[in-house]
């Protein structure tokens, strides 16, 4: 398995994996962030985090994949609300700016790839109950907590909770196989 190899330390088992994955990652963090700067520092920090903690992995919570991507997702949520935080400190009290939507289109290295990933993604994601499509919208890509959702959408915490799980069940069904 190419994880166990990266957790005892192989420089070249952690590079195939980056090679595989680094689209996905930048995408995933240039979606949250809108800005590919940004997104570039968070991948790299993510992959040193990913390196750092290989040997920490537990196999037995989930792929590999999820645990890196949920780390990217992590950083990038992290970037954007300490942008957030600046930006409430530099602006003047009254004044409201908000920061700039992220891209509709991600354009990364590997982009066939990357457009393919993100095209399979979408269609899958409108294939979910509206309702199921929003709050997953909020949770991973405006980084809300399902505090913040359930207060957002006016309905319970559980039912959040509830969207959330067999929204991300759905997809796992129907996208396993083809990332």
């Amino acid at each position: 398995m190419l994880f166990a190899r990266i957790a005892a330390g192989e420089a070249i088992a952690f590079a195939e994996f980056y090679d595989r994955h680094a689209s996905l990652f930048f995408g995933l963090a240039c979606k949250i962030l809108g800005d590919s700067q940004d997104a570039e520092d968070v991948v790299q920090e993510a992959c040193v985090r990913l390196w750092e903690r290989a040997p920490q992995y537990d196999s037995s919570l989930g792929r590999p994949l999820s645990w890196a991507v949920a780390i990217v997702r992590h950083g990038a949520i992290d970037r954007l609300r300490a942008r957030q935080r600046q930006a409430a400190v530099v602006r003047p009290s009254g004044e409201s700016e908000d920061l700039p939507e992220a891209p509709a289109e991600v354009v990364a290295p590997a982009a066939m790839d990357l457009a393919d990933t993100v095209t399979l993604i979408r269609q899958t994601m409108l294939s979910l109950p509206e309702a199921q499509q929003t709050t997953l919208r909020l949770a991973f890509f405006d980084g809300l907590t399902h505090l913040e959702i359930a207060q957002r959408l006016g309905v319970p915490l559980g039912t959040v909770k509830a969207r959330i799980r067999r929204g991300l069940m759905a997809l796992r069904d129907t996208l396993e196989g083809c990332l």
